[in-house]
Protein backbone atom coordinates (compact mmCIF):
# COMPACT_ATOMS: atom_id res chain seq x y z
CA UNK A 1 0.00 0.00 0.00
CA UNK A 2 1.33 3.43 -0.99
CA UNK A 3 0.10 6.22 1.28
CA UNK A 4 0.55 9.93 1.90
CA UNK A 5 -0.08 11.12 5.46
CA UNK A 6 -1.30 14.71 5.71
CA UNK A 7 -2.09 16.79 8.76
CA UNK A 8 -1.09 20.01 10.52
CA UNK A 9 1.58 20.26 13.25
CA UNK A 10 0.34 18.56 16.39
CA UNK A 11 -2.17 16.31 14.59
CA UNK A 12 -0.36 13.17 15.71
CA UNK A 13 0.99 12.08 12.32
CA UNK A 14 4.21 10.69 13.79
CA UNK A 15 2.41 8.53 16.33
CA UNK A 16 -0.09 7.16 13.83
CA UNK A 17 2.60 6.61 11.19
CA UNK A 18 4.52 4.34 13.59
CA UNK A 19 1.36 2.32 14.24
CA UNK A 20 0.74 2.01 10.50
CA UNK A 21 4.32 0.88 9.91
CA UNK A 22 3.77 -1.97 12.37
CA UNK A 23 0.35 -2.88 10.99
CA UNK A 24 1.19 -2.73 7.28
CA UNK A 25 4.87 -3.70 7.51
CA UNK A 26 5.92 -0.91 5.17
CA UNK A 27 8.46 1.90 5.81
CA UNK A 28 7.73 5.46 6.84
CA UNK A 29 9.44 7.67 4.28
CA UNK A 30 10.29 11.07 5.76
CA UNK A 31 11.90 13.83 3.72
CA UNK A 32 13.78 15.00 6.80
CA UNK A 33 15.27 11.54 7.30
CA UNK A 34 16.11 11.30 3.59
CA UNK A 35 17.90 14.65 3.61
CA UNK A 36 19.95 13.77 6.69
CA UNK A 37 20.89 10.35 5.28
CA UNK A 38 21.85 11.75 1.85
CA UNK A 39 23.99 14.47 3.42
CA UNK A 40 25.65 11.97 5.78
CA UNK A 41 26.35 9.52 2.93
CA UNK A 42 27.69 12.30 0.70
CA UNK A 43 25.58 11.28 -2.31
CA UNK A 44 25.45 13.71 -5.28
CA UNK A 45 21.97 14.85 -4.27
CA UNK A 46 23.06 14.96 -0.63
CA UNK A 47 25.96 17.27 -1.46
CA UNK A 48 23.64 19.48 -3.50
CA UNK A 49 21.11 19.62 -0.68
CA UNK A 50 23.81 20.41 1.88
CA UNK A 51 24.95 23.41 -0.17
CA UNK A 52 21.46 24.92 0.18
CA UNK A 53 21.11 23.93 3.84
CA UNK A 54 24.47 25.48 4.68
CA UNK A 55 23.21 28.77 3.25
CA UNK A 56 20.07 28.53 5.33
CA UNK A 57 17.69 28.37 2.36
CA UNK A 58 15.05 25.82 1.39
CA UNK A 59 16.20 22.83 -0.61
CA UNK A 60 14.60 23.17 -4.09
CA UNK A 61 11.78 20.86 -5.11
CA UNK A 62 13.93 19.30 -7.83
CA UNK A 63 16.45 18.02 -5.27
CA UNK A 64 13.73 16.77 -2.93
CA UNK A 65 11.96 14.96 -5.77
CA UNK A 66 15.26 13.34 -6.74
CA UNK A 67 15.75 12.10 -3.18
CA UNK A 68 12.19 10.79 -3.03
CA UNK A 69 12.62 8.94 -6.31
CA UNK A 70 15.83 7.30 -5.09
CA UNK A 71 14.22 6.31 -1.79
CA UNK A 72 11.09 4.82 -3.35
CA UNK A 73 13.21 2.52 -5.47
CA UNK A 74 14.86 0.91 -2.43
CA UNK A 75 13.99 -2.76 -1.77
CA UNK A 76 12.07 -2.04 1.44
CA UNK A 77 9.56 0.06 -0.53
CA UNK A 78 8.54 -2.80 -2.82
CA UNK A 79 5.39 -3.56 -0.80
CA UNK A 80 4.55 0.09 -0.27
CA UNK A 81 5.39 3.05 1.98
CA UNK A 82 4.01 5.95 3.98
CA UNK A 83 5.11 9.36 2.73
CA UNK A 84 5.38 11.71 5.69
CA UNK A 85 6.26 15.39 5.23
CA UNK A 86 6.03 15.21 1.46
CA UNK A 87 4.47 16.59 -0.63
CA UNK A 88 4.03 19.94 1.09
CA UNK A 89 2.68 21.93 -1.85
CA UNK A 90 0.53 21.29 -4.92
CA UNK A 91 3.62 21.77 -7.11
CA UNK A 92 5.38 18.98 -5.19
CA UNK A 93 2.28 16.79 -5.49
CA UNK A 94 2.25 17.24 -9.26
CA UNK A 95 5.97 16.40 -9.42
CA UNK A 96 5.39 13.34 -7.26
CA UNK A 97 2.64 12.22 -9.64
CA UNK A 98 5.04 12.45 -12.57
CA UNK A 99 7.70 10.55 -10.62
CA UNK A 100 5.32 7.74 -9.71
CA UNK A 101 4.12 7.52 -13.30
CA UNK A 102 7.73 7.12 -14.43
CA UNK A 103 8.15 4.36 -11.85
CA UNK A 104 4.89 2.74 -13.05
CA UNK A 105 3.37 3.13 -9.61
CA UNK A 106 0.39 4.98 -8.16
CA UNK A 107 -0.90 6.11 -4.79
CA UNK A 108 -3.55 4.05 -3.02
CA UNK A 109 -4.74 6.58 -0.45
CA UNK A 110 -4.04 10.05 0.93
CA UNK A 111 -4.91 10.18 4.62
CA UNK A 112 -5.81 13.56 6.11
CA UNK A 113 -5.75 13.75 9.92
CA UNK A 114 -8.10 16.57 10.88
CA UNK A 115 -7.98 18.33 14.25
CA UNK A 116 -9.58 21.69 15.22
CA UNK A 117 -7.08 24.56 15.39
CA UNK A 118 -7.64 25.32 19.07
CA UNK A 119 -7.03 21.66 19.96
CA UNK A 120 -3.74 21.78 18.05
CA UNK A 121 -2.66 24.94 19.87
CA UNK A 122 -3.49 23.32 23.22
CA UNK A 123 -1.56 20.16 22.34
CA UNK A 124 1.60 21.92 21.22
CA UNK A 125 1.69 24.98 23.50
CA UNK A 126 1.23 22.75 26.56
CA UNK A 127 4.39 20.76 25.91
CA UNK A 128 7.30 21.05 28.32
CA UNK A 129 10.81 19.65 27.81
CA UNK A 130 13.42 18.72 30.41
CA UNK A 131 16.64 20.71 30.05
CA UNK A 132 18.68 17.77 31.36
CA UNK A 133 17.33 14.59 29.76
CA UNK A 134 14.95 15.90 27.10
CA UNK A 135 11.92 14.02 28.48
CA UNK A 136 8.57 15.50 27.49
CA UNK A 137 5.53 16.31 29.61
CA UNK A 138 2.34 18.29 29.07
CA UNK A 139 0.79 20.80 31.45
CA UNK A 140 -2.69 19.34 30.88
CA UNK A 141 -2.44 15.82 29.50
CA UNK A 142 0.65 14.49 31.32
CA UNK A 143 1.72 17.05 33.93
CA UNK A 144 4.86 16.64 36.01
CA UNK A 145 4.33 15.53 39.61
CA UNK A 146 6.23 18.64 40.69
CA UNK A 147 5.48 21.68 38.53
CA UNK A 148 8.53 22.78 36.56
CA UNK A 149 10.46 19.58 37.32
CA UNK A 150 11.02 16.47 35.23
CA UNK A 151 9.55 13.24 36.61
CA UNK A 152 12.38 11.21 35.05
CA UNK A 153 15.45 13.03 36.37
CA UNK A 154 14.24 15.98 38.42
CA UNK A 155 15.73 18.51 36.02
CA UNK A 156 14.03 21.82 35.18
CA UNK A 157 11.44 21.84 32.41
CA UNK A 158 10.86 24.62 29.90
CA UNK A 159 8.75 25.55 26.88
CA UNK A 160 10.64 25.42 23.59
CA UNK A 161 10.39 28.49 21.37
CA UNK A 162 8.70 26.37 18.69
CA UNK A 163 6.01 25.44 21.20
CA UNK A 164 5.04 28.98 22.21
CA UNK A 165 1.45 29.84 21.28
CA UNK A 166 2.30 32.68 18.89
CA UNK A 167 4.81 30.46 17.08
CA UNK A 168 2.35 27.58 16.92
CA UNK A 169 -0.31 29.80 15.36
CA UNK A 170 2.18 31.01 12.73
CA UNK A 171 3.13 27.42 11.90
CA UNK A 172 -0.52 26.48 11.54
CA UNK A 173 -1.10 29.48 9.28
CA UNK A 174 1.79 28.40 7.05
CA UNK A 175 0.30 24.91 6.89
CA UNK A 176 -3.09 26.30 5.92
CA UNK A 177 -1.61 28.48 3.18
CA UNK A 178 0.85 26.00 1.69
CA UNK A 179 -0.16 22.43 2.54
CA UNK A 180 -3.91 22.40 3.13
CA UNK A 181 -4.60 22.91 -0.63
CA UNK A 182 -3.29 19.37 -1.06
CA UNK A 183 -6.50 18.16 0.55
CA UNK A 184 -8.53 19.59 -2.34
CA UNK A 185 -5.93 18.40 -4.86
CA UNK A 186 -6.17 14.76 -3.78
CA UNK A 187 -9.89 14.89 -3.02
CA UNK A 188 -10.51 15.83 -6.64
CA UNK A 189 -8.60 12.68 -7.64
CA UNK A 190 -10.66 10.43 -5.38
CA UNK A 191 -7.69 9.53 -3.16
CA UNK A 192 -8.43 11.50 0.00
CA UNK A 193 -9.54 9.80 3.22
CA UNK A 194 -10.52 12.24 5.96
CA UNK A 195 -10.07 10.99 9.52
CA UNK A 196 -10.78 12.83 12.78
CA UNK A 197 -7.57 13.14 14.77
CA UNK A 198 -9.26 13.89 18.10
CA UNK A 199 -9.60 11.48 21.00
CA UNK A 200 -7.49 8.58 22.19
CA UNK A 201 -4.60 7.29 20.07
CA UNK A 202 -6.13 3.81 19.76
CA UNK A 203 -9.48 5.22 18.66
CA UNK A 204 -7.85 7.42 16.02
CA UNK A 205 -5.89 4.43 14.70
CA UNK A 206 -9.07 2.38 14.51
CA UNK A 207 -10.67 5.09 12.38
CA UNK A 208 -7.59 5.18 10.15
CA UNK A 209 -7.53 1.44 9.53
CA UNK A 210 -11.26 1.48 8.79
CA UNK A 211 -10.76 4.29 6.25
CA UNK A 212 -7.95 2.34 4.60
CA UNK A 213 -9.81 -0.98 4.71
CA UNK A 214 -7.00 -2.75 6.55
Amino acid sequence: MRLILLGPPGAGKGTQAKLLVDRLEIPQVSTGDMLRAAVKDGTPLGREAKAYMDRGVLVPDGVIIGLVRERLQQPDCTRGYILDGFPRTVAQAEALGSTLEALRASLDHVLSLEVPTEDLVLRIAGRRTCRNCGAMSHVRFSPSKVEGRCDACGGPTYQRDDDREETVRRRLQVYTEQTAPLVSFYEARGLLRRVSGTGEIAGIFQRITAALGT
